[in-house]
Parts: C-alpha cells; structure tokens; sequence
C-alpha cells in the first residue's frame, strides 16, 4: 500500500502534477493526457506508473488502449494528511492566540 509521503513525492513532478490534475476531470487514456504537453506518450504512461504505485491513480483495460482515472483511496489519504496537518496548524494558531495576554496585546 502506498502513503501519503509516496504520493506528495510522485506529485513533486510539475508533469506528474498536470496528468494528475487533468485525471480530475475524468478518466481518459494515455493519448488525451499526453496531448499539449511537452513529453512522448512512453514518458506520459511512465509518469502514469509512478502515480498508480503512489496509489493516485487506476486503470482499467478498454480494448486495446488502458483508461487512467484518480483512485479515491489514494486520494483520501493524501487529503486526510493534509487535513492532519492543517487541524495542527490551527490548533497550535489558537493555543497561541488564547495565550496572548490582551493589555499588551
């Protein structure tokens, strides 16, 4: 199973990211995602690779031709991290707030 650190370092990849945000908008296959960008279609379907073993992404057989879409799970537990990470912030944000003392400022 992949973690969240697997898949914060596949998306650190400015191609990685856009094939990433493209499969947002739905699934399609390795020839859509690789028109207009600057890399082959062997390059997209290894980045492609990369993001199915950070767990961000399936795929699913259509004939001749493989159909990538993102995978919920993977996902969840990147958003559930950030989540994590963002609750802290505010946490530690409101224990310091709290803690000011309001004649000094």
């Amino acid at each position: 199973m992949a973690t969240y650190a697997q898949a914060i370092q596949a998306l650190g990849d400015p191609t990685r990211r856009t094939i990433f945000e493209r499969l947002a908008d739905g699934p399609s296959a390795v020839g859509d995602l690789a028109r207009g960008l600057p890399v082959s279609r062997p390059a997209v379907s290894q980045h492609l690779r990369v993001l199915k073993q950070a767990g961000l992404v399936n795929d699913r057989r259509d004939a001749n031709r493989r159909i990538y879409s993102l995978d919920p799970m993977g996902v969840g537990a990147l958003r559930a991290y950030f989540d994590r990470c963002w609750t802290q912030a505010l946490d530690a944000f409101k224990t310091v707030a709290e803690q000011r003392d309001p004649e000094t400022g």
